[in-house]
């Protein structure tokens, strides 16, 4: 009885969040959430392989930059859990157009490779995605509580 009395007690504090922001600071590796212009929670964030600047194609390993979406979540990633940043935005896709490339797509806020679990104390030291932002699988659980569909990210260096 005291083990449920816990974890409702864990969850509904969860539940009472209303996280109106994510931001994330490419040049610390960090992301907050916030409530209210309020640090609610922060993390430590493995960033796409080639973090600097604005993404500007598919396959340039780049974080995007700006202020998106997290428009829906996926649970049958093949990263653990996710939550899908709305990259490319009109603009985004306008510029790949006039360089004559694809501006990428799929970029997401996500757990660790499934398989590769065992990996996390290590890959999160490092920037190693394709241009998406890593957390820990318990920290994905955490933000997937705390995160509704529709919420804004702010992406910034």
């Amino acid at each position: 009885m005291r083990v449920l009395s816990i974890f409702l007690f864990l969850f509904s504090s969860f539940t009472f969040a209303n996280v109106d922001l994510v931001k994330v600071d490419k040049s610390a590796n960090k992301m907050y959430l916030l409530e209210s212009e309020k640090v609610i929670k922060e993390y430590n964030i493995a960033l796409g392989a080639n973090p600097q600047e604005h993404k500007q194609q598919e396959g340039d390993e780049r974080t995007p930059e700006g202020t998106y979406i997290l428009d829906y979540k996926k649970e049958d990633s093949a990263f653990y859990r996710a939550m899908h940043i709305s990259y490319p935005n009109q603009t985004d896709i306008e510029n790949a157009k006039e360089r004559g490339v694809s501006p990428g797509g799929l970029i997401m806020v996500h757990g660790q490779k499934n398989g590769f679990e065992w990996l996390e104390p290590i890959s999160q030291q490092f920037n190693w995605t394709n241009g998406c932002i890593a957390l820990t699988n318990k920290e994905m659980d955490e933000f997937m509580l705390l995160v509704a569909d529709g919420t804004k990210i702010q992406i910034e260096w």
